[in-house]
């Protein structure tokens, strides 16, 4: 296993390679620049500043150098917060955004494992349509309708939780975001267990198990739900990378400083730096959550090998 993982991660450098060529061109090909606002600077002003951040020089000695200053982990200054750099951006905001999105990530798996599991044991039942009708409510309903509504009824109305800000952390401050994030991803789990589910409990094994007159626990737990799980498990890795970088919304509702705004805004801006810096960020992101993926489908499938 540990092979196989040194050989994902070497082949993955010419991926996270091309994404960044791509991101690279097709933020200048976008019309406007960093330096472009709503009263024109002027022109000895924007000379001076594209001679600071080199943005005068040709575009592909521009690209060279990007290159080797991410080889050294450099992500340049930003062009918006001018008094930081990209990599002192991420240092302060990524370590929130993992901890929303690794606690709603795991809220999802927990809660939706559970609600999917129980609906395939009710099938065709009032539990089994019951879980289904709140996994769709969960899916159709953005979070920027969910967000404001829990915010006004839970820190306005009953006033039990902050309606917003980070508090330096505080528990009370994170849970309703981290609800938040997480009531879509549960009920797209809840949906996928359910299928999983109501396949693995009619297959050939789980039924071979319940003929041989094993216990409801035994079949469905060490049986059925080992192989309900691979569906979810292959979520898992693009919903965490989703979570973690996806959550603008979230962040800009509840007064959060995290990395999901940064984006955003330096895509608005055109801070080139910034939206590398979130391109690279997300993208390294993608490639270690798929990886986990892989490496755990072989823990719950003694059927994978790694080659």
């Amino acid at each position: 296993m540990l092979k196989y993982a040194l050989k994902r991660l070497v082949t993955a450098v010419p991926t996270l390679f091309v994404i960044v060529t791509l991101a690279f061109f097709l933020i200048r090909v976008a019309p406007g620049g960093p330096f472009d606002l709503d009263r024109p600077l002027a022109p000895s002003v924007m000379e001076s500043l594209n001679r600071i951040y080199r943005l005068d020089a040709p575009l592909w000695e521009q690209y060279l150098s990007y290159l080797g200053n991410l080889a050294h982990g450099d992500f340049g200054p930003s062009f918006v917060y001018r008094d930081f750099t990209v990599g002192e951006l991420f240092a302060s905001g990524l370590p929130v955004s993992i901890q929303l999105g690794a606690s709603a990530l795991l809220l999802a798996l927990v809660l939706g494992i559970c609600l999917g599991t129980w609906a395939a044991l009710k099938h065709n039942r009032a539990g089994d349509v019951a879980a289904v009708t709140v996994a769709t409510f969960g899916i159709t309903v953005p979070p920027f309708v969910v967000a404001p509504l829990l915010s006004l009824i839970f820190g306005v109305w009953l006033g039990w939780l902050p309606a917003g800000g980070w508090g330096e952390g505080a528990l009370a401050n994170k849970i309703l975001p981290i609800v938040t994030l997480a009531l879509p991803q549960i009920a797209v789990v809840t949906r996928l267990t359910r299928a999983a589910m109501i396949e693995a409990l009619s297959s050939h094994p789980v039924r071979t198990a319940r003929a041989y007159g094993l216990g409801a626990w035994t079949m469905v737990v060490v049986h059925a739900l080992r192989s309900a799980l691979l569906p979810v498990v292959s979520y898992a890795g693009p919903a965490a990378a989703a979570l973690l970088t996806g959550s603008v919304v979230v962040e800009t509702i509840f007064g959060v400083p995290g990395i999901g705004r940064y984006f955003v805004l330096g895509a608005l801006s055109r801070d080139y730096t910034l939206v590398m810096g979130t391109v690279v960020v997300v993208a390294s992101f993608v490639i270690l959550f798929n990886l986990a993926v892989d490496l755990i489908y072989g823990l719950i499938d003694p059927r994978v090998r790694y080659g």
